[in-house]
């Protein structure tokens, strides 16, 4: 049982390592009982078994829904299998910890042994023996289904085609668009004497509709035809009049926009446009209710004469709803799909191979003229260097796939299907995400480094940026418009998100009727300008959540909201919890000390809460990798053992009335503080020194109370100039009842030299 790991697409590296680990552990504890090391090895041996055949089920699901439940009960079955053995070895960790105590060896072995073997009798051998049960009934039934070892390790599989560079094709040029562009370009640039005119841009979904529309948008002709006002909008699915509203009206002004009476936000919206020349962008729209958009519309008429609106959509009944000219955007024709294909399977090869090249052309033809598809299956073949792979792509059953069977573009299947295992855990995390949901890639990341990816000599940051590229190198994410900073998914790799995903993920959103099934994992939910959570009822069904986090669908604001279980209780219930978000919760005051048997938790957010104290419960959380406290306005400390948290990589709080940092984090080596004060005293707590000790600050930073400085060398150990990461810094002293040592302060001041990396320096 030593180290040949289990390598498949379910196993997780972590399961893997720990099973081994283990046992290798249980060898000294059941010296007599032989029973109980068979089990864990009759545990691996199972789990080999399913984990076999699992790439066959990822490319077969698409195909037979029969495997589709397979797969996921499959994979409830792996994620039920790590929590056990996190169990085990958190446990056996705890008990070694308590022996070592004593102060005898013989005291030693004999207080860990009792403690753990009752645990296991009690607490786990049931459970695994459950595991080996259903892990065997997954076995027969993969025979019965015809799932087989998938012998082309290029398929799925962590070891297969080595990931070449991350590389991010140049997407200023788009390809066979420009009579498309032109056509957009003259008609918002062109005299026409209505106050408000409308074109849509119809096409099916993948087409490049909103690509256009978006280099459109960013034309230097279309900035000098003198627009007072441009706006871009992304509709989506749900057009409620006030939403939608809402978001134009934020766009233009630039400002979140809390009111929820629509009528207050039509007035704000008239008198931002009346007499203004506008530009609006309302992208991916659904709405067919010609009385929704009507409301919408009402503020708008104000606008300038010339003002104009561009639509995307699919649907032709969208565009005669808004009363619009209509501009079809058909697929691309094959010279330009070529193009387009070699410029993502190719990149800066002038010379590819003859054979791939002639493959190629054959898969640009199945691709339909669909640029998302041409895209991502270009991306897919970059990393393929054989031509065997290439000819076992374009042999694929999936490019017969009816639409009708699971509505997934072929294409988007197999790109998904040739991904390595970690990167299709990672990709199917994004189905909690809604459609054309803008995100950050650190949030993102953060939310990965929950889920036990591990590489040798990398940080799970580190790991988890290196995924979030290669996904993006592959197309599988977007930057949104021209910023840097946010990416958007494609809503057709939504849908492949989603299906895959199952119900192991599920979002709630608002008048959503869907239920949440007992199998969930991971749970989202949307803010509204409602205020209550009313969806525990449904959510008491699952008893392995996993993840519990709000969100909104607005990027300039986020709204409070009220929880309806009492906090003890939503903790004593989900204690397989590693993502915990109450950030938002008006209601949350004091988080009770139960939050310390959360012994799965990896990332904590309580930010925007009205908690004033942390339980020193908190420090006992072995696991914990992030803790975000930012805007609690009440908190005046931090526990002060959080160094005994050996895990933590991520600690923030900006704007609390923390001035004091706990002593040890320097001990920490891997972690990154984001703190925007750090008040100075007399004390050896809050010595300036002590920020020398702080390796990884980010962000911004201001240092108050100078003055208490007594020895001006002093504010050489904070050793600011090696704070590279620190983009903004202000310098304070406070006028006391002694006026201020001018010579002193200047000292002072020429020892806290920073980084020339910084971008701002206020005193």
């Amino acid at each position: 049982m030593a180290a040949d790991l289990i390598t498949g697409t379910l196993v997780s590296t972590f399961v893997q390592m720990t099973i081994d680990n283990l046992a290798s552990r249980f060898v000294d504890i059941f010296r007599g009982n032989k029973s109980n090391k068979k089990q864990l090895s009759n545990l691996k041996m199972k789990l080999q078994a399913v984990d076999v055949v699992a790439d066959d089920a990822e490319q077969k699901q698409f195909t037979d829904l029969r495997v589709r439940d397979w797969l996921l009960t499959a994979k409830c079955v792996m994620l039920d299998t790590e929590d056990l053995l996190e169990e085990i070895d958190h446990a056996l960790s705890k008990s070694q910890v308590e022996a070592e105590s004593q102060s005898s060896a013989k005291k030693v072995w004999n207080s860990l042994k009792s403690s753990f073997v009752s645990f296991f009798k009690n607490e786990i051998e049931s459970r695994m023996e459950k595991l080996i049960e259903n892990l065997e009934y997954l076995a027969t039934q993969s025979h019965d289904l015809g799932l087989k070892t998938v012998d082309d390790v290029g398929v799925g599989s962590v070891f297969g085609s080595k990931l070449r560079s991350t590389y991010l094709p140049n997407e200023s040029v788009i390809y066979g668009r420009d009579d498309d562009k032109e056509f957009v370009i003259n008609w918002l640039t062109s005299d026409i004497p209505n106050n408000l005119s409308i074109l849509s841009i119809v096409g099916m979904g993948g087409v490049g509709k909103t690509t256009l529309a978006q280099h459109v948008f960013n034309d230097l002709r279309v900035d000098e035809a003198t627009y007072d006002v441009k706006a871009w909008v992304c509709v989506s699915v749900e057009f409620d009049v006030l939403k939608v509203s809402r978001k134009i009206l934020e766009d233009v002004t630039g400002s979140p926009d809390e009111s929820t009476n629509t009528d207050m936000v039509h007035r704000r919206l008239k008198e931002n446009l009346t007499g203004k020349k506008f530009l609006l962008v309302l992208d991916d729209v659904w709405n067919e209710n010609l009385s929704n958009w009507e409301e919408v519309q009402k503020p708008l008429l104000f606008g300038a004469q010339g003002s104009r609106i561009v639509v995307t959509t699919r649907s032709k009944e969208v565009a005669s709803t808004m009363r619009s000219e209509e501009h079809f955007l058909e697929q691309l024709q094959e010279e330009h799909s070529s193009k387009l294909f070699a410029k993502h399977a190719f990149h800066n090869d002038t010379q590819p191979n003859p054979q791939c090249r002639e493959i190629g052309m054959k898969i640009v033809k199945k691709c339909k003229g669909l640029p998302l598809a041409l895209k991502t299956i270009g991306s897919l073949l970059y990393n393929k260097s054989s031509v065997s792979e290439w000819d076992t792509v374009f042999q694929n059953e999936i490019w017969e796939l009816p639409k009708e069977r699971c509505n997934i573009v072929p294409a988007l299947a197999l790109s998904y299907i040739h991904l390595p295992s970690h990167l299709k855990a990672c990709f199917a995390y994004c189905a909690l995400f809604p459609k054309d949901y803008e995100f950050k890639k650190e949030r993102l990341i953060q939310l990965w480094m929950t889920e036990n990816f591990l590489q040798q000599s990398k940080t799970p940051e580190e790991t988890c940026q290196q995924y979030f590229n290669d996904l993006l190198s592959r197309s599988f994410f977007q930057r949104s418009g021209d910023t840097e900073e946010l990416f958007v998914m494609h809503d057709l790799l939504n849908d492949l998100a989603t299906y895959v995903a199952g119900d192991i993920y599920f979002r709630w959103e608002l008048g959503q009727t869907n239920k949440i099934q007992k199998v969930t994992r991971h749970f989202l939910f949307e803010l509204s300008n409602f205020g209550h959570f009313h969806g525990f009822g449904t959510l008491c069904k699952t008893k392995r959540l996993r993840t519990f986090l709000p969100t909104s669908d607005r990027k300039l604001v986020y709204f409070y909201w009220y929880c309806n279980m009492r906090i003890d209780e939503l903790l004593t219930k989900f204690k397989f919890l590693r993502i915990l978000s109450l950030s938002h919760c008006s209601n949350l005051e004091e988080l009770p000390d139960s939050v310390g048997n959360l012994e799965h938790l990896r990332s904590l957010d309580l930010s925007f809460t009205n908690i004033k104290k942390l339980s020193e419960k908190i420090c006992s959380l072995s696991h914990l990798q992030i803790l975000k406290l930012n805007c609690c306005s009440l908190l005046e400390e931090l526990p002060s053992n959080l160094h005994l948290i050996t895990t933590l990589c991520r600690l923030e709080f900006i704007y609390t009335k923390v001035r004091k940092v706990p002593p040890g984090l320097e001990k920490l080596k891997n972690l990154t503080v984001i703190m925007n004060t750090f008040g100075v005293d007399h004390s050896m707590e809050s010595g300036i020194q002590r920020l020398g000790k702080l390796n990884n600050l980010y962000e911004d930073l201001r240092i108050w109370g100078l003055q208490d400085i007594e020895n001006p060398e002093d504010a050489l150990e904070a050793d600011l100039k090696s704070k590279t990461h620190l983009m903004s810094l202000t310098l304070g002293w406070e006028r006391t009842g002694n006026s201020i040592d001018s010579k002193k302060a200047e000292d002072v001041l020429e020892n806290l030299q920073p980084s020339k990396n910084l971008e701002g320096l206020m005193r």
